[in-house]
């Protein structure tokens, strides 16, 4: 029978490491996943909104698109910035702070009386976007432990492959019969009830280590940090250079109706949401090699897609297999930088998503190079085959040139 330890200096009887509350990590995830659902939702809804918007603010819809590269440019400037200035911040108080923060940027999108200051509401509801990826990403790593880290980010990130099935279409039937004021106003909502939750549901996450702005910048000298960051804007590259033109390649090459494309769309979030929990799961036996293996399976499905898409419906079905593997790579692309960053972890967590901003952008600009140097609908989905290989290749490097600087295998948190 195992005796209750007593500290001898107050004569206290100290519980058990057993006896302990612990937090319930389902409610965290799930709460975190909330959060991630509205920044999901109301970073892609715009795009589907974009004529509603145009025409009442008197803009042309070119115009509109702005409001899109508002919103990234705040996610890329965020993330760094708000990371090394709140590194001494708790981890509890600064998601808390980054959900307030993005609720009020939608909040002045929703009574913006002008296109100019929907620009500025736009850049400042994508300001917290990563960082708060990032962290909710380390608390549910480090509320899961060893063992189930990368299933835990998994189940954070389904919050915006959710938002791609469920949020986006909804906000977007909302503002098309409401007004795309309605839209904006779910995804307030949303933000408020997120709030709420995490104030009730995060533990004080006290045995959280904070750091400070010297250490996080400090974490920008690690090669490490940059190769892992290259191959989510590589590997990931290609994966939006496909999304970006699949309601073309599906009804210009395939044949399809216009009906066809929310399905193939749908199909394509389940795809993420599936991979993202296969992948989270994979991540946490087989590490680096689950992410080089869900960008082999992204390239393959996409080239699998350039065969079979003037098919029609069964380039449908496979839209599902490319979110599906593409997706699964994220969860060990995010434990890999944990594991790399040593004690920059929140601002390599929060670059990970700068990084996927910009393969956002890069990809669908290059896709649209393609496109327009006349190789057609199917050429987006070959570049993103490379893109996936090209990311397969750097992770290689990335792999190979931490182990050459090993002296022993616990080294690799500082490599």
């Amino acid at each position: 029978m195992q005796e209750t330890p007593i500290d001898l200096e107050t004569a206290a009887v100290v519980p058990r490491q057993e006896d302990r509350p612990r937090p319930n990590l389902l409610w965290i995830v799930l709460v975190l996943a909330l959060g991630g659902f509205g920044i999901g939702t109301t970073e892609f809804v715009a795009m589907g909104l974009l004529p509603n918007i145009a025409g009442d603010l008197d803009v042309t819809e070119s115009t509109a698109s702005y409001l899109i590269s508002a919103y990234a440019l705040g996610v890329v400037v965020g993330a760094p910035v708000i990371a090394v200035l709140a590194a001494r911040m708790s981890r509890r108080t600064l998601l808390i702070t980054l959900m307030v923060a993005f609720t009020a940027g939608n909040a002045l999108s929703l009574v913006a009386p002008s296109f100019g200051t929907l620009i500025v509401a736009r850049f400042v509801a994508g300001l917290p976007h990563g960082a708060y990826f990032g962290v909710a990403a380390l608390v549910a790593a480090h509320v899961a432990g060893p063992g189930r880290r990368a299933r835990a980010v998994g189940q954070v990130m389904l919050g915006l492959s959710v938002a791609n099935v469920v949020g986006v279409p909804v906000a977007t039937w909302l503002g098309q019969h409401l007004g795309w004021r309605a839209a904006v106003a779910l995804v307030v909502v949303v933000g408020a009830v997120t709030v709420v939750s995490l104030w009730r549901v995060l533990p004080a996450l006290d045995d959280m280590v904070t750091t400070d702005p010297r250490t996080e910048l400090a974490g920008l000298a690690s090669l490490q940090i940059w190769l892992t960051l290259l191959v989510g804007m590589i590997g990931f590259g290609g994966f939006f250079a496909f999304y970006t033109f699949l309601n073309s390649a599906l009804t210009s090459l395939g044949g399809l109706a216009e009906s066809a494309v929310p399905i193939a769309l749908m199909l394509f979030g389940l795809g993420m949401v599936a991979g993202n929990i296969v992948g989270g799961r994979l991540a946490d036996r087989f590490g680096d090699i689950a992410v080089g293996v869900g960008l082999a399976g992204a390239a393959i499905t996409l080239l699998v897609f350039a065969a079979v898409v003037t098919s029609g419906w069964p380039a449908v079905g496979v839209a599902f297999a490319v979110g599906m593997t593409g997706s699964s790579a994220i969860p060990g692309l995010q434990t890999r930088l944990m594991d790399v960053s040593n004690d920059a972890q929140t601002i390599a967590a929060a670059l990970n998503h700068s990084a996927l901003n910009v393969a956002n952008a890069l990809g669908a600009w290059l896709g649209g190079v393609v496109v327009a140097a006349g190789l057609g609908y199917r050429a987006p989905s070959l570049v993103g085959a490379a893109f996936g290989v090209a990311g397969v290749i750097v992770l290689v490097v990335a792999v190979v040139t931490a182990r050459r600087t090993m002296s022993d295998p616990a080294d690799r948190l500082a490599a």
